[in-house]
């Protein structure tokens, strides 16, 4: 039986032309407790690195947003339901989708699966604030539209 490998730049591809980005993460030793479960702070770090490898198959470095544009993305708020563990070894799909955006804000519905079994979903809002105050501030244009191509309103 053949499979079919899609590189994770095809993987991101497909994903956000449907809305949704998918980036797959293994669980490390080191991503566990004594009990050998994804201790449940580190389930954060991987919603985080979605988000940012979100932001970079937009075509956006979090680096250049912050140097380029004098903005950076910050959580806001979040609500978090754990449903079933990750285990040492296991590939996990963190699955990331923007779901609304304001003037000078982003909210995602993420969901960690293994094997299409869900075992957390969240609810994330980001705001954009500027770097050197941390003030609120828009979302720049530039960034709106490309994020404005993958929100299925």
């Amino acid at each position: 039986m053949h499979k079919t490998v899609l590189s994770k730049s095809d993987l991101n591809k497909t994903a956000l032309n449907r809305g949704l980005f998918v980036w797959p993460i293994r669980v490390y030793y080191e991503d566990t407790d004594s009990g050998g479960v994804v201790y449940h702070a580190n389930y954060l770090n991987f919603m985080e690195r979605a988000r940012t490898e979100w932001l970079r198959a937009l075509g956006f470095e979090q680096t250049e947003l912050k140097t380029a544009l004098g903005i950076i993305f910050v959580v806001h708020s979040m609500t978090l339901g754990f449903k079933s563990p990750a285990h040492f070894n296991d590939m996990l799909a963190v699955k990331s989708q923007c779901i609304k955006m304001g003037h000078g804000s982003l909210e995602f519905l993420q969901t960690i699966t293994r094997n299409e079994q869900v075992l957390l979903e969240a609810t994330v809002k980001l705001a954009c604030v500027e770097t050197v105050n941390f003030r609120p501030t828009g979302i720049p244009n530039a960034v709106k539209q490309a994020i404005s191509t993958t929100i299925n309103e």
